[in-house]
């Protein structure tokens, strides 16, 4: 995982002695960084957008920078890689959840307590079966299907789903002489 702290990106960007992320205009040019440097990273790899130094975000602001990362994300503008967030506190939380939400997006979370949690809108059938994967740690749709009764065709377009939404890691990996698809939370 490949962290990057907004507060720096702030500061050497706009430079205006602001903790704060506020306005479009400020968010823009934050997100353009972020999307400079996220293109050199290698695929698979998962950028943690730290906001831990970062007080206020308002709307505006988290539907420019996290909103528009994650909808070009899903578009396929960076490549094979993952977005998730850091050090997110209650305040934080509100404005970016409703940017996300109005997109119909969603994206992975550290609260500044440690817990993780889901931001953004998911529909029901899908979060359980990432709090499954967050439980377990890896799962496959066989394990997957096993533990929750599902067919194993609507257990891996499931997990499928978590993965295009670059909620979960997909690997391959080898077991009883065959390869399986195993998915992992970020």
């Amino acid at each position: 995982m490949i962290t990057y702290n907004l507060y720096s990106i702030l500061n050497n960007e706009i430079g205006n002695g602001s903790t704060d992320l506020v306005t479009r205009q400020s968010g823009r040019v934050i997100r353009e960084k972020i999307e400079t440097d996220l293109t050199s990273e290698k695929d698979g790899t998962v950028v943690a957008l730290d906001f831990s130094s970062v007080g206020i975000v308002d709307y505006s602001c988290a539907d420019e920078i996290v909103a528009k990362l994650v909808s070009r994300l899903l578009g396929g503008e960076y490549g094979d890689k993952y977005i998730m967030l850091k050090g997110i506190n209650e305040n934080q939380k509100e404005n970016i959840e409703v940017a996300l939400e109005r997109k119909d997006l969603a994206v992975m979370a550290e609260m500044r307590d440690g817990n993780k949690a889901l931001m953004g809108d998911l529909n029901n059938y899908l979060r359980e079966t990432l709090q499954h994967i967050m439980k377990k740690g890896r799962v496959t749709a066989k394990d997957l299907s096993e533990a929750i009764g599902l067919e194993s065709n609507t257990s891996g377009t499931r997990l499928l789903n978590l993965h295009k939404k670059r909620l979960v890691i997909r690997t391959d990996e080898t077991r009883s002489g065959g390869k399986v698809w195993a998915y992992e939370p970020l």
